[in-house]
C-alpha cells in the first residue's frame, strides 16, 4: 500500500512492527528478517561509542531475557517515516527494553523488493 504520493509507508510500518516484535520477544529470528546482514548497529549513548555487527548483535539478543518474559509494558511507537527515493527511507521510532527507553534512527534500503534496516543508530535514557 502506498500513500497519495506513491510511497510505501505501509510496507515500512510492517517491517517496523516485526522489528518491535523481535525486540519485545528477544527473537533474533524475527530480527534477522528485518536487518540487512551488513547492517551497522551503533549506540550513541555508550562511551566509547558502541559499534556491533549483526552476528554479535543477534548473540546479544539471544542471551537477554525478553521484555515479554518480564511482562513489560510495550512502548513501541513510530515517530516518522521519510523517503529519499524509491529504495531508501529513514525512520525515527521509540521503544523500551528493561530500564532503557530508546530512540532509534533506522535507515532502510529496498533490496529485491524487500525493505531492510541498513543502519541502526540509537540513544537511550534510563527510566526510573
Amino acid at each position: 500500500m502506498t500513500d497519495a504520493a506513491g510511497q510505501p509507508f505501509a510496507a515500512i510500518a510492517a517491517v517496523l512492527q516485526e522489528y518491535f516484535d523481535g525486540l519485545y520477544h528477544s527473537d533474533s529470528i524475527r530480527l534477522r528478517r528485518v536487518f540487512h546482514p551488513q547492517c551497522t548497529y551503533t549506540c550513541a549513548t555508550e562511551k566509547p561509542l558502541l559499534l556491533m555487527n549483526m552476528p554479535d548483535y543477534f548473540a546479544l539478543v539471544d542471551k537477554r531475557p525478553s521484555p515479554a518474559s518480564r511482562n513489560e509494558t510495550r512502548r513501541d511507537r513510530i515517530l516518522s517515516i521519510e523517503f529519499a527515493g524509491p529504495d531508501a527511507a529513514f525512520t525515527r521510532v521509540e521503544c523500551a527494553i528493561g530500564q532503557r527507553f530508546c530512540t532509534d534512527l533506522l535507515t532502510f534500503v529496498r533490496v529485491d523488493g524487500r525493505w531492510l534496516i541498513m543502519a541502526k543508530v540509537f540513544h537511550y535514557d534510563l527510566m526510573s
